[in-house]
């Protein structure tokens, strides 16, 4: 089905209000499987609005027409749609009847011929109850087209989509059910190219890359009448892109961190150290503190959380890390031996089972002759201590340190994901 939505206010298009209305709707109409084709914004005009009606008529099955039934002269939605189908307006009874309970307890409002406007339907429409406000909405198919009003203000238009037009159109068409996988240390346009041929060949499911600040996710789409049918076709597509191979032969799974729209990679390694009963430090530099205040963002943070360090300084390291200061002047401050002590040192002040130590370069300069962003992160468990030396590149000040951190938060899943590496 081809849906349209037009929305209709010369606020719209003067600037005064943003055109809200128009994402909810494109968002439930996807979630019910239907396609939004087209999306009009038209002023409060008879003439303007009848030529927008036409032409969705000729190109679309389904045309939503919201705002513009409220009780004033240029609240003129539901007349205009009448006169195009050549159908009367009739009230509706229950609608009126909330407009009598309204008006007989606020004494203080008039009720006028005008209001009578907020209770008419298209004759041979289904009424759509508003929850919320006094206009009420309508859904009429008139030779296959099907067309519904609804109010404008959101807060009446959202309960009344929810609740009275989604279970009406829900029955007729497949659902769209989606998956979002989330990767990281891969870019958007080297996943894009494995999987180019997946994305070439697509009809459904559909594959969408997104790319977001250090991470990619991929969003897995397909229609079907129900969950269980939508599973199994997204499942099977999930396990065929998981096998792609890089070129230098890593499966693509490798990558693959957790799934869902709100899921972190801060959030999967929170609740992996929750599930192996497991605590984790961590000593900073040029990160300060963000690494230790992503834990602290989840609740029971306090299980696996025991504090940790910030240190910016030759000396502070030294002096907070019990680290031999001559040793650090030697490395120097962004260097591999700096970060491992970092984390080996944290480790044991803290008597934790993991401690991570990040130090390098945000910029907006270099510094010690090392580019920005570069940084070195140390991983540090009572049986090993590794470090991995990452390349970002020359990003902002808080896009340096907000990858840097999540590639520590990534060294640490992958660790725990490795049992041995902790007993």
């Amino acid at each position: 089905m081809k849906a349209e939505i037009i929305t209709v206010g010369t606020e719209i298009l003067t600037g005064q209000i943003v055109n809200t209305n128009a994402q909810f709707l494109s968002e439930k109409m996807a979630e019910l499987g239907i396609d939004v084709y087209f999306q009009t914004a038209v002023g409060d005009n008879k003439e303007r609005l009848l030529s927008v009606i036409d032409i969705a008529t000729r190109r679309s099955d389904l045309v939503v027409l919201c705002g513009g039934l409220g009780p004033t002269e240029d609240d003129l939605t539901k007349q205009t749609l009448a006169s195009y189908l050549g159908r009367e307006l009739v009230l509706d009874r229950q609608a009126s009847q909330k407009l009598d309970d309204f008006f007989a307890s606020r004494e203080q409002f008039v009720r006028t011929p005008n209001n009578e406007r907020q209770a008419q339907l298209i004759q041979g429409s289904i009424p759509l109850p508003n929850k919320t406000g006094l206009a009420v909405g309508g859904m009429i198919t008139v030779a296959d087209v099907t067309y519904v009003v609804l109010p404008g203000p959101p807060g009446e238009l959202k309960p009344m989509v929810n609740t009275e037009l989604v279970p009406l159109l829900s029955n007729k068409h497949a659902k769209l059910y989606s998956k979002v996988l989330r990767f990281f240390d891969i870019g958007e346009s080297q996943l894009a190219t494995l999987i180019a041929d997946f994305i070439d060949k697509q009809v459904d499911p559909t594959i969408a890359p997104y790319a977001k600040t250090g991470e990619v996710t991929l969003r897995l789409s397909t229609k079907a009448q129900n969950k269980e049918e939508a599973d199994k076709k997204l499942l099977q597509l999930e396990e065929e892109l998981l096998a792609t191979k890089t070129p230098e032969g890593k499966l693509l799974r490798n990558f693959l961190y957790g799934y869902g729209e709100e899921n972190s990679l801060p959030q999967v390694v929170f609740e992996l150290l929750k599930k192996n009963n497991l605590t984790i430090t961590a000593a900073e530099s040029l990160t300060a503190g963000l690494f230790q205040a992503s834990l602290a963002d989840f609740s029971g943070a306090s299980q696996i959380f025991k504090g940790g360090f910030v240190t910016y300084s030759l000396e502070d390291k030294a002096q907070m890390l019990s680290i031999s200061l001559d040793g650090l002047k030697e490395h120097g401050v962004v260097s591999a031996y700096t970060a491992e002590q970092m984390a080996s040192q944290a480790r044991c002040l803290m008597g934790t089972d993991i401690a991570i130590g990040l130090t390098g370069v945000a910029g907006p300069n270099s510094l010690e002759n090392q580019l920005v962003g570069t940084v070195y992160i140390g991983l540090a468990t009572k049986n090993k201590v590794e470090t991995q030396k990452v390349l970002i590149g020359h990003r902002s000040r808080a896009d340096v340190r907000y990858i840097a951190t999540l590639h520590a938060f990534n060294m640490v899943r992958k660790t725990l994901l490795k049992a041995e590496n902790l007993l």
